[in-house]
């Protein structure tokens, strides 16, 4: 992965979910903490898991314990609170990607998986694991909004890439 590719996919990251929280947002009230038939019990669950792994990479690529013994915490259960917690850790990746290189991005990063096991994945893989996870995580959470029923927004790339000019 290139530089120029990290930086793109923070952004797109960053963009993607405040659509998503803003959609969240709007909801009416209760919806966002309603259990649902999901992993994470409910939309704010889910938009916790994200922080979580976020944080977890974060660790990862400091070379730091992440301190988590589960994938499942509620960090933050309240969704403004959450929020601000994920814009926080949104800009941090943008910032980390601005001070890469090509070079450091085929870094390889050891890591132990939270549920035991150790690999190693090179700083660009793990940036696009994260934003990966986010999108994957964005369609649960597209899926409740159907059961609502309510429209998800649009939150792809392709449309990301006509709303910021490319």
């Amino acid at each position: 992965m290139d530089v120029a590719t990290a930086a793109l996919f923070a952004r797109y990251r960053a963009w993607a979910d405040k659509l998503t929280y803003d959609s969240v947002t709007s909801l009416p009230p209760g919806e966002a903490e309603k259990p649902r038939q999901t992993l994470f019990k409910t939309i704010v669950g889910t938009l916790n898991h994200n922080l979580l792994i976020d944080r977890v990479w974060q660790a990862h690529i400091e070379g730091r314990d992440h301190g988590f013994k589960a994938r499942n915490i509620v960090l933050f259960p309240n969704l403004v609170a959450l929020w601000q917690a994920q814009q926080a850790m949104n800009q941090w990746w943008i910032g980390w990607c601005a001070t890469q290189t090509d070079n450091s991005l085929e870094e390889a990063v050891p890591f132990r998986f939270i549920d035991g096991g150790d690999s190693v994945m090179t700083r660009g893989a793990i940036l696009l694991h994260v934003v990966n996870h986010g999108s994957y995580h964005r369609g649960w959470i597209a899926e409740m909004f159907y059961e609502m029923p309510r429209k998800p927004p649009a939150t792809d790339l392709p449309v990301f890439l006509r709303e910021s000019g490319g």
